[in-house]
């Protein structure tokens, strides 16, 4: 289900006939994204797990309460932007998480693929804040959430156990009104 397009980019919700799509991602960039997500044994990548993973996001996104976003060149996936933990009523605010293969690193392509769901979820969700956090090793995700207006917020000791290790991360956040076009 082709939600954006932007250029030679789609942003898409897959459905679960689109299984191959991220499972494909996810085991050519296995090694690449690792060192920034909790650790994933080989059971993860079945394919039946990843049609289990696509069922859950599809119904997340018909429930509003998470949007997992496939950036397409043509067939083939070059990154995720995914927006979870979407809380309306008096907070209006989401997490925010992403991922881009290795080889479209330093092209601009996951700045262009956040400003687009970026300007997606604050339009078609009504939300206020998205936050973002990252691991103080991560070099390019604060640099990418910069370009896409994120402020930095804090930082918390231990917040989350990434490749089997409890992690420190920058807490950082873009509030509606702050947007960068």
């Amino acid at each position: 289900m082709q939600l954006i397009r932007k250029d030679d980019l789609s942003l898409a919700v897959l459905e679960p006939f689109d299984f191959s799509i991220l499972r494909n991602y996810y085991l050519a960039n296995r090694e690449h994204l690792a060192p920034w997500e909790p650790t994933r044994t080989d059971d993860y990548f079945t394919a039946a797990n990843i049609k289990d993973v696509i069922n859950s996001r599809y119904e997340q996104f018909i429930a509003r309460t998470a949007l997992h976003l496939c950036a397409l060149n043509e067939e083939r996936m070059v990154a995720e932007v995914n927006f979870t933990n979407i809380v309306t009523g008096a907070f209006q605010s989401c997490n925010l998480g992403f991922s881009v293969e290795r080889s479209s690193e330093g092209h601009g392509v996951m700045t262009k693929v956040l400003k687009l769901g970026i300007e997606y979820i604050f339009e078609e969700y009504r939300l206020h804040r998205i936050q973002a956090n990252y691991m103080p090793s991560n070099r390019r995700s604060p640099q990418v959430l910069a370009r896409c207006g994120f402020r930095v917020e804090g930082y918390a000791r231990e917040y989350l156990k990434i490749a089997g290790k409890w992690e420190d991360h920058v807490l950082t956040s873009l509030i509606n009104s702050q947007r960068i076009e």
